[in-house]
């Protein structure tokens, strides 16, 4: 028994536990702080709440006994360079895991891979989601105490890849994330990243190893390249990025206590949030407003394919996903790369039980020979497969124009597919655009006018009387759609339709694997 009551070996513990924390370390942790970064233990208690972080592996140093001394390795490797255990953020139970900046650049030791998989068994037999703090450099060398050849047969990637499906994930990146770290943010099912971050599956030195020149690291990957070609989910400023994590989190628990329904005038305002005719474009974020709960809206994906808007949101504390053609982009026409985006946000509000409403003013299908050289044909029925294989509700909203294929494709593949289509009562609906149609299917009739101008307003006449032909209302008195409401009821329907789907208080998700593009 020690002079102050507490034994040798318990001193010993306290005194290697004090050795894991970041004081032990100030120097590199002034130094990290310095170019704009945080401790993986900074991370976590940012994230989770207060007291609430049980840690796995604590004790773990790097496998390099052979060529640094115990001293060495207990001040230079704490944790193997990863952070990780359970914790609860706003009460409800959650996993957390960071690759540690001061621990030889966030990369991956033999042991902290051996951590993250007893970790990873964890959450997947308890599904729990899982916010990962992912930068860092990649694979390690230099483990020396495990022999070591190719190092392929490490499990953690198979492992982590495993869990889609299963539990939710959100990688978060503000630093360099290169090769391994970065396969863990790209299989995740969301990605946050700040402009501090670089993202790409070999750094630097990987890149001048294959005899690909002199890259900075910052250049690998940079934001701006990874929102626009959609690796990055959600975007934020340098700072932000663990709110950002903490409100992704949130759509996959239990929905919040409380929750605010928009302003009445703010739903009355959605009997004007679209403009007259079918040229004139509009923000559509504006009509999530009005129908999702206040201050509930995380667009995702924004830059990429911004003709189609994605986003997760709450109607009554209920996660719903929106999708919603963006008609000043492309006119709201579905791209090869919207199909993507929207078959893979499908499949992510499908898997963990978020039911869909599909906002719908398109003109179609994008067409053209320049659009056909992106793949078009199969990578617009990914959105048809997706929307065939949901398991969870999708409730169609036509805005303004639901013309051919693309109507088609955001509805499910029919106008009766989904648990209810509604229109608003400016809304068209055809086979294609109207003019178009009229062109089409009018050629010969037109090209027997010889006069231009008359021919023309043949043109005009004969599109007014298809506008009128394919109004919402005429659509809906021969029952393709099963009803034209008021705008400012829109949430209100919604509401109701949700609460027939959820009768037991949530909606199940599929448990399929959510395509990593």
């Amino acid at each position: 028994m020690s002079t102050n009551g507490i034994r040798p070996e318990l001193l010993e513990v306290l005194a290697r536990r004090a050795l894991t924390e970041d004081a032990a370390r100030p120097e590199a942790l002034a130094r990290l702080h310095a170019r704009g970064g945080r401790s993986a233990r900074e991370q976590i208690a940012a994230l989770v709440d207060e007291g609430s972080f049980v840690e796995y592996g604590r004790f773990v140093t790097a496998a390099q006994s052979q060529r640094r001394s115990d001293d060495d390795l207990l001040d230079r490797s704490v944790a193997d360079g990863i952070v990780g255990g359970l914790a609860t953020v706003e009460g409800r139970q959650v996993a957390v895991l960071s690759y540690d900046y001061l621990v030889m650049a966030g990369t991956q030791g033999m042991r902290g891979h051996r951590k993250t998989d007893r970790l990873l068994d964890v959450i997947g037999r308890l599904a729990l989601p899982t916010v990962f703090f992912a930068a860092g450099g990649g694979g390690r060398p230099g483990d020396t105490d495990i022999p070591l050849v190719s190092a392929l047969d490490v499990t953690t990637f198979a492992a982590w890849a495993r869990l889609s499906g299963k539990a939710p994930r959100i990688a978060v990146v503000e630093d360099n994330c290169f090769a391994g770290n970065a396969v863990i943010a790209g299989c995740s099912d969301l990605i946050v990243a700040t402009p501090h971050s670089s993202l790409g599956m070999g750094g630097p030195a990987m890149i001048a190893g294959g005899g690909l020149g002199d890259v900075d690291a910052a250049d690998v990957g940079p934001l701006g390249v990874m929102t626009g070609n959609g690796v990055v989910d959600l975007p934020v400023d340098d700072g932000d990025a663990v709110d950002a994590a903490r409100t992704l989190i949130g759509y996959f628990l239990a929905g919040p206590q409380g929750w605010s329904a928009p302003a009445e005038a703010d739903q009355v305002a959605l009997r004007d949030a679209v403009p007259d005719g079918e040229r004139t474009s509009y923000d559509v974020e504006p009509i999530l407003e009005g129908i999702a709960d206040v201050d509930s809206i995380t667009v995702l994906r924004p830059s990429f394919a911004p003709e189609l808007c994605t986003a997760l949101a709450r109607v009554e504390g209920r996660t719903v996903g929106f999708v919603a053609n963006d008609t000043r982009h492309m006119a709201g026409a579905i791209t090869a790369d919207a199909g993507d985006k929207a078959a893979r946000f499908l499949q992510l509000c499908d898997a963990w039980g978020f039911p869909v409403v599909s906002l719908v003013d398109t003109p179609g299908m994008m067409v053209g020979a320049e659009a056909e050289r992106t793949g078009l044909v199969r990578h617009t029925s990914r959105l048809l497969v997706a929307a065939a294989a949901m398991q969870v509700p999708l409730i169609g909203v036509v805005l303004r124009r639901g013309y051919g294929l693309g109507a088609q494709a955001m509805l499910g593949g029919s106008t009766h597919e989904p648990l209810m289509t509604l229109a608003w009562p400016g809304a068209h609906l055809g086979a294609m655009g109207l003019e178009g149609a009229v062109r089409l299917s009018m050629r010969r009739e037109l090209e027997a006018i010889a006069d231009p101008e008359e021919r023309e307003q043949q043109v005009r006449d004969l599109t007014a009387y298809a506008q009128e032909h394919s109004r919402a209302l005429n659509v809906a008195r021969h029952f393709e759609i099963d009803d034209v409401i008021d705008p400012a009821q829109t949430r209100t329907v919604v509401v109701r339709l949700l609460d027939a789907a959820c009768r037991d208080g949530r909606v199940r998700g599929s448990g399929r694997t959510v395509d990593t593009w």
